[in-house]
C-alpha cells in the first residue's frame, strides 16, 4: 500500500470537487473493542480520460493529515457515494471529526430502480454492469500491516465500479420520476452515528421496566459506570458486565462482595478486578432520586378489531409496492401500520411513523388514509387486487 501524504489527499480531493463526485467504502474490525476500529479508508474519483483514480488510505498512520479529505466529505457540492454505507458513514464522522453531506447510497437507490431491498454490491454489478467480482480477503485481519497484496486487491475492488454503478442508478430513477425519492431516503444516512446513547442503552436492558423507580436508577448508574469502563480499557460492554447481570445487580442492590458472588452471571475474574467499583456504582444510584416514572413509548395493547384492520392496510401496501416495482419493506413495517391504525382508532393526531412522511405519503401514505376513513375500498377480480373509489 503506497503511503499517502496531504499532497496525495489533496489531489484526491480537488479531483473530487472537479467531478463533482468520489466514491468511497472502509474496512474496520469490531470485535474485542469498545468502538470499531477504521482500518482502511477506499476512495475512487474520475480521472479524466484515463477512468477513474482509486487509492488506499491507512488510517492508522498516527502522522497522517486527513484534513483534505474531511473537508471535501463536508462539501454538499460534492456527491460521497457508498454502498450500504451506514457504518463508512459513521466511522468517517468520528474518525475524521467531519460531516458527510451529501450521500448517495446505492443499495437504498436500488430500491427505488425495481431492484431488491438490501441488494449485495456484487449483485447490483452483476446486474446493471454485466460485471463479476471475485471476493476473497472479506474476514481477515484489517488492522495488520502490512496489508497483503490479496487484502490490497479486495479493497480496490469495493470501489473499482462503484462510481460506474451510481451512475447507471441515477438514468434509471431519472427515467421512471424517482431520483428524488432516493436523494431523500439518503438524506437521514448524513447523520449516521456509532455512538452509544446512555439512555438508549438503558432502555434496551431487558426488563428493565420491570423494576421500580429506584431499582431502575441504580440499573441507570451502572449503565454510566459501564460504558466510561469499558471506554477506558476499549473493551466491549459486555465483557464488563452482561446486561441481565446488571438488571439482575440493580433489582437486588448488594451491599457486599460476598451478596455480589451470589448473583448469577456475574463473572468471578471480573469480580476480582472490579468488584470494589461496582458496590460503589450500586451505592452511589441508592443514594440518587428515583428517576420519574415515564409513560412507556410503546403503543397501546392493540384491540382484537384492529388486527384486520392492519391486514387491509398491509395488503394495499402491497399492492401499491407491486405496481411501483418497489420492495415492500421500502414503504412500511407492520409497526408502523400497526401505529397508523392504533391512532385512528383513538382519534388521535396522524401516527409519526415514516410511512406518513415525505415520498411515501406520496406513493401510499394518503390513500392509506382514505382506506381507513372508508373512502376508497378493495377488491378482488381474478388475482389481482382492485382499489376502489
Amino acid at each position: 500500500m503506497t503511503r499517502m501524504d496531504a499532497s496525495s489527499l489533496s489531489e484526491i480531493a480537488n479531483a473530487a470537487r472537479e467531478s463533482g463526485r468520489i466514491a468511497l467504502d472502509t474496512e474496520f474490525m469490531g470485535e474485542g473493542r469498545y468502538r470499531t476500529l477504521l482500518c482502511l479508508i477506499q476512495l475512487a474519483v474520475p480521472d479524466g480520460p484515463r477512468g477513474e483514480r482509486i487509492e488506499l488510505v491507512d488510517p492508522l498512520a498516527k502522522d497522517l493529515d486527513v484534513t483534505p479529505l474531511a473537508d471535501v466529505l463536508a462539501d454538499p457540492h460534492v456527491q460521497v457515494v457508498v454502498h450500504a454505507g451506514r457504518q463508512d458513514i459513521a466511522l468517517m464522522r468520528r474518525r475524521l471529526r467531519t460531516d458527510v453531506q451529501n450521500v448517495f447510497d446505492t443499495q437504498v437507490a436500488a430500491g427505488f430502480a425495481g431492484m431488491a431491498a438490501q441488494a449485495s454490491y456484487d449483485t447490483l454489478l452483476t446486474e446493471l454492469l454485466g460485471i463479476r467480482v471475485a471476493k476473497s480477503a472479506s474476514f481477515t485481519r484489517w488492522d495488520a500491516r502490512p496489508l497483503s497484496p490479496e487484502q490490497l486487491a479486495y479493497a480496490r475492488e469495493d470501489v473499482l465500479h462503484l462510481l460506474e454503478l451510481a451512475g447507471a442508478l441515477e438514468r434509471r430513477l431519472t427515467e421512471i420520476g424517482r431520483m428524488e425519492w432516493a436523494r431523500e431516503e439518503c438524506e437521514p444516512l448524513r447523520e449516521s452515528s456509532d455512538e452509544r446513547d446512555l439512555e438508549t442503552v438503558f432502555a434496551r436492558l431487558p426488563r428493565v421496566r420491570g423494576l421500580n423507580a429506584s431499582a431502575q436508577t441504580i440499573a441507570r448508574e451502572l449503565v454510566r459506570w459501564r460504558e466510561e469502563l469499558a471506554v477506558a480499557q476499549d473493551q466491549p460492554v459486555q465483557r464488563i458486565l452482561a446486561d441481565a447481570a446488571l438488571v439482575e445487580i440493580a433489582k437486588r442492590r448488594p451491599t457486599s462482595q460476598a451478596k455480589l458472588e451470589q448473583i448469577r452471571g456475574v463473572n468471578q475474574g471480573s469480580l476480582r478486578r472490579r468488584g470494589r467499583d461496582l458496590l460503589e456504582a450500586v451505592k452511589r444510584g441508592s443514594e440518587m432520586p428515583p428517576l420519574e416514572s415515564t409513560q412507556d413509548a410503546r403503543l397501546p395493547a392493540p384491540n382484537p378489531d384492529d388486527a384486520p384492520l392492519i391486514t387491509l392496510a398491509e395488503a394495499l401496501v402491497r399492492a401499491r409496492a407491486r405496481e411501483a416495482g418497489l420492495a415492500y419493506e421500502l414503504l412500511a413495517a407492520k409497526a408502523d401500520l400497526q401505529a397508523i391504525v392504533i391512532a385512528k382508532r383513538l382519534g388521535e393526531k396522524e401516527a409519526d411513523v415514516r410511512t406518513l412522511r415525505g415520498w411515501r405519503r406520496e406513493l401510499i401514505g394518503e390513500e392509506l388514509l382514505e382506506l381507513l376513513d372508508g373512502k376508497v375500498s378493495l377488491s378482488v377480480r381474478g388475482r389481482q387486487l382492485r382499489i376502489l373509489p
